[in-house]
């Protein structure tokens, strides 16, 4: 082989060399900022309920309730079931008693309970919440049955179930949520209203971005996404696609998340063909009903 051959390639192979050299080394890091901030974080509807309950926009995730009843006399059970039933038909709520596994447990108790001076005829509230983005749900609640009602209309019974539905004490003497009871007292229409336009508001699962991050080195691209869903119901199986300037790069597997939980995904050494980026954008894909479907997508830009 003469050395015009050898010349060349020598010179074929730096060539190549220099090629992978550019095509695939980090040569220099490229921050991406968010360039719509303002998709990052959507809300419903807010619900006049300021004050009304211990949280904003307490609920349990569907308008069909179950509950239990153990160890109450007849008089309390019949006082209890009666208030199930004037709620549910005052309101969309929709309640079904159960043997074991209610989602409301009423219990009884014989023994007087005094605080403050006053006579304690019962105690309610949820027992289990999940903070969430527009909602905070009860998956369980608690009712407590001290003192029988006097009353032709079951006030205790009310008053402590209106408890495990997330509504608190009322400043009002005529309405039922007054902490001393009174025959007298009534359910207050805005109670009501509440429940109702709280219930209204589809039971679905939400996925949403609650931090992106993206760099590029070179012609490598890594991310952190966090996620978490934020609805009423656990989500299947979703997947994230990620774009480099409306090209998809890479496909990520989303397993079944449960009511206010999230995850947590990096990827590394993403190789991306084209030699410059201005924008990448992530998506969550479900092909289930959300809740709000405006806050799946997120797109970052170039940080200046």
């Amino acid at each position: 082989m003469g050395w015009k051959s050898i010349l060349s390639v020598a010179l074929t192979i730096m060539v190549i060399v220099l090629l992978l050299v550019y095509w695939f080394l980090p040569l220099g890091k490229i921050e991406f900022t968010p360039s719509s901030p303002e998709n990052t974080n959507f809300s419903l509807n807010t619900f006049g309920n300021e004050g009304m309950q211990f949280y904003k926009n307490l609920r349990f995730s569907e308008p069909e309730i179950s509950y239990e009843i153990e160890a109450c006399t007849l008089k309390k059970t019949n006082d209890m079931e009666q208030a199930f039933e004037i709620l549910e038909n005052l309101t969309t709520l929709d309640f079904t008693q159960v043997i074991k596994g209610g989602q409301i447990s009423v219990t009884c108790d014989s023994k007087t309970k005094i605080e403050e001076g006053l006579f304690i005829a019962g105690e309610g509230g949820p027992t289990n919440i999940t903070r969430l983005e527009d909602f905070n749900l009860i998956s369980k609640g608690s009712v407590l049955l001290i003192r029988d009602s006097k009353c032709d209309q079951p006030n205790v019974a009310i008053h402590e179930l209106l408890h495990a539905l997330g509504f608190d004490h009322s400043e009002n003497p005529d309405n039922i949520m007054y902490e001393i009871s009174r025959c007298d007292q009534e359910i207050g229409q805005d109670i009501l209203d509440l429940i109702n336009d709280i219930y209204s508001v589809p039971s679905h699962p939400d996925l949403s971005f609650e931090n992106v991050t993206a760099s590029m080195s070179g012609r490598y691209l890594d991310v952190t996404i966090s996620l978490r869903n934020n609805g009423l119901k656990d989500s299947p199986e979703a997947e994230v696609l990620i774009y480099a300037d409306n090209k998809e790069v890479k496909k990520v597997e989303v397993d079944l998340l449960k009511v206010g939980h999230g995850r947590k995904i990096t990827l590394t050494n993403i190789f991306i063909l084209q030699t410059s980026v201005n924008e990448i954008e992530f998506f969550i894909n479900t092909p289930f009903e959300e809740m709000n479907k405006k806050n799946n997508r997120i797109k970052l830009e170039i940080k200046k």
